[in-house]
């Protein structure tokens, strides 16, 4: 099949990749061509314009960093709705509030393609082994026609209703894991002066009611933020998680809601990037706070 995927960053490019692992014919496109030359090295076509890139393809993959990012894309000049996608399916993977999935949807049904927003819930390395969660909006008949790809790198499909669904769902999936990271920050503080091993900290978290999942996938990443080091690799960084905060907290208040834990976490996130965290890998918070002298702290209103 010929897959247009459009937006390589980390999820992107892993997405991609693990495409590519299936023998599909890849036409790439990213506003910073220099992001693209993994794939292209890969054999993968590199388009000029989004437009080119669905015009050119049979499906249209699309991994953005937010809203805007998605707006300049689909409706922009040279963007995928200017191209030929009559017939066409498009899947949509950012991370954006509902009302953002099902506006471009309605766009790409007036062009005459169909839509399916498939949220993943994971980091680049399950994407690139097939093990990330896919979070679906859609209709049946749309979602039946997506779910061969979705296979290749979604471990489970969990289709939640019509297109805005999915995005719901992967808001309230990454809400605790951002608060959690916090959380584990705030509680080093107080057993810091132990001078136990960050590693062993975590080992005893993950076997108690205070371990979360993430513990025992990447408790050595947490570990590393707990001493105050920089985890690598980087798969989602402090930014990208303030970035999902906001746009969970503008979804709440659309609902009538509000998330006062959420924006308690993501005052302690701007500021960690204010001082420089923010391209840090999201587990690097976990030994921000604790980092930070009794004075600093104050300084939130956290």
């Amino acid at each position: 099949m010929r897959v247009g995927m459009v937006g390589l960053g980390r999820m992107g490019t892993a997405l991609a990749a693990r495409l590519k692992g299936f023998d599909h014919d890849l036409v790439v496109w990213n506003r910073n061509p220099d992001k693209a030359k993994e794939m292209v090295a890969a054999g993968a076509v590199l388009a000029e314009t989004p437009a080119a890139a669905a015009s050119q393809s049979e499906v249209i993959i699309t991994c953005l960093l937010d809203a805007k990012a998605l707006e300049a894309v689909f409706s922009g000049p040279s963007g995928i709705l200017a191209g030929d996608i009559d017939g066409k399916l498009v899947i949509e993977t950012s991370t954006v509030q509902p009302s953002t999935q099902r506006r471009t949807a309605e766009q790409v049904a007036a062009r005459g393609g169909a839509y399916v927003e498939c949220a993943v819930s994971g980091s680049t390395g399950p994407a690139r082994e097939g093990r990330l969660i896919g979070l679906v909006g859609g209709s049946a008949e749309d979602v039946a026609r997506a779910r061969p790809l979705l296979d290749q790198f979604c471990r489970r499909i969990e289709h939640a209703g019509p297109v805005g669904a999915g995005a719901s769902l992967k808001l309230a999936v990454n809400l605790p894991l951002a608060v959690y990271y916090q959380t584990l920050g705030e509680a080093y503080t107080i057993c810091r002066h132990l001078d136990l091993d960050t590693d062993r900290i975590v080992d005893l978290l993950s076997e108690t009611s205070g371990g979360a999942n993430i513990l025992k996938a990447r408790g050595p990443m947490v570990a590393k933020g707990l001493r105050g080091d920089d985890p690598q690799p980087v798969t989602f960084d402090v930014d990208s998680f303030r970035k999902d905060l906001r746009t969970m907290i503008a979804e709440a208040n659309e609902l009538g809601y509000s998330l006062p834990i959420a924006e308690q976490a993501l005052s302690v996130y701007d500021q960690a990037s204010r001082e420089g965290w923010g391209a840090r890998d999201g587990t690097s918070l976990t030994g921000y706070w604790s980092s930070q002298t009794p004075q600093q702290k104050s300084g939130t209103g956290a």
